[in-house]
């Protein structure tokens, strides 16, 4: 599966339209990010079940100030909408495959039950 190009006009619908997407943010002018680009390039081929999308930094500005993205490139895995994993740096291939075999493990109604406790413990109500 190609990769999609997220861009202010279709990342909402992108994130929020799929059960899992790995966002890459990066620039061309990246020497790290043009290394990771195959990678993140093969995985796409090997998941077909999982939306890889990119960030141009570049271009895509607002997206990058939104995300606090202060180095790239920056990996993000949304599933259902939460943010499960953000870190920079690339990843070699291994490291990668190891990362997306365990954000698709990771039990989500586990994790939306965790926030709403956090949630309500910042309110103060009782649960």
């Amino acid at each position: 599966m190609a990769t999609v190009e997220l861009t202010k006009e279709n990342f909402e619908q992108v994130v929020t339209g799929s059960p899992m997407v790995i966002v890459d943010f990066w620039a061309p002018w990246c020497g790290p990010c043009r290394g990771f680009a195959p990678i993140f390039e093969q995985a796409s081929d090997k998941h077909a079940d999982i939306v890889f999308a990119k960030v141009n930094t570049e271009d895509e500005q607002e997206i990058a100030a939104a995300f606090n993205i202060r180095s790239i490139p920056t990996l993000m895995v949304f599933r259902d909408n939460v943010i499960l994993y953000s870190q920079a740096g690339a990843l070699p291939a291994g490291d990668f495959g190891e990362l997306i075999t365990k954000a698709k493990e990771v039990d989500m109604v586990q994790v939306k039950e965790e926030i709403e406790k956090r949630e309500i413990a910042a309110r103060g109500d009782e649960a």
